[in-house]
């Protein structure tokens, strides 16, 4: 066999190699993103009208922007304020549920902006949850689009309940205790993360027990004025607002 047909064969099967590695990374590439978004992924299909290969583009353009942020911790004192005003929120609903609605929209948004996601803008700050908190996000989403219609006059109080309840969700997320919050709180604070975490009493969902009983009261609710004795509880507000 001569040398130049074996250097041939060689490049020949290189070539082979080489695209049959490229396929079978066409091949993983679905999936991947699939299982990185879950039911983000069929949401974006669907919205491309079942265009697989239009809706990937967009997921791997929010991952591209948005897929090395890094969430900033909440010090105690401001998971405390932010659960009590979510706590108030969930009071507020029962005389004025629109209202309740539109508020937790934007107490949402800040507590994702304080978090480190974007807060210049509703959809870039939608985008980069997708990416990080892809099984919540649509709570948010349903949220947002309710505070809208609800400020018309376009939507019921069952709607708005539900919302509200979905939403709940990333909210969970987001104010809940991580290691990170540890290493901060220790430098500020001097103190320890469990400490801190022990001291506010919290449950999973890194808020005061107290409020998984407001929550159930929320479920339970189908009328806007459904008077149950409650107490309202102070809370904090912030500065700056963002607008639904």
């Amino acid at each position: 066999m001569s040398t130049g047909l074996i250097i041939t064969l060689i490049v020949a099967a290189v070539v082979v190699l080489v695209l049959a590695l490229y396929l079978a990374g066409k091949r993983k590439a679905p999936h991947s993103l699939r299982r990185r978004f879950g039911p983000e992924y069929e949401r974006t299909v669907a919205q491309h009208g079942g265009d697989v290969e239009a809706a990937e583009k967009e997921l791997r353009d929010r991952l591209r922007r948005h897929g090395n942020l890094r969430a900033q911790p909440l010090t105690p004192q401001e998971r405390e304020s932010y659960a009590a005003q979510w706590a108030a929120v969930q009071e507020r609903f029962v005389d004025s549920p629109v209202e309740a609605v539109v508020e937790a929209d934007r107490l949402l948004g800040r507590l994702a902006e304080a978090r480190g996601f974007p807060g210049d803008g509703y959809d870039e700050q939608v985008a980069a949850l997708s990416v990080h908190h892809p099984e919540r996000v649509q709570g948010y989403r349903e949220m947002h689009a309710v505070a809208v219609l609800g400020r018309e006059g376009q939507v019921d109080t069952e709607r708005l309940r539900e919302a509200l309840v979905h939403a709940r969700a990333l909210y969970e997320d987001l104010v809940a205790h991580s290691a990170t919050d540890g290493d901060r709180h220790g430098d500020r604070h001097g103190g320890h993360a469990g400490d801190a975490h022990d001291r506010h009493d919290v449950h999973a969902g890194g808020e005061p027990h107290r409020h998984g009983r407001l929550a159930e009261k929320l479920h339970a609710l189908r009328t806007p004025h459904h008077h149950e004795p409650h107490h309202h509880e102070p809370h904090h507000h912030e500065t700056s607002r963002r607008s639904a």
